[in-house]
């Protein structure tokens, strides 16, 4: 039974760090597509 917990506490770190990077991974996106937005409507005004 303790071997089947430490598994699972194994497991459990394992997918919080891959749920950790893919929050890390989608935030850097959503700040790129942010910025190409802002850049974008920056552009639009210079005309």
């Amino acid at each position: 039974m303790m071997a089947r917990l430490k598994e699972l506490g194994d497991e459990n770190r394992r997918l919080k760090k891959m749920y950790a990077e893919e929050r890390l991974k989608a935030e850097i996106i959503q700040e790129a597509i942010a910025k190409k937005w802002c850049s974008h409507r920056v552009e639009l005004s210079l005309w």
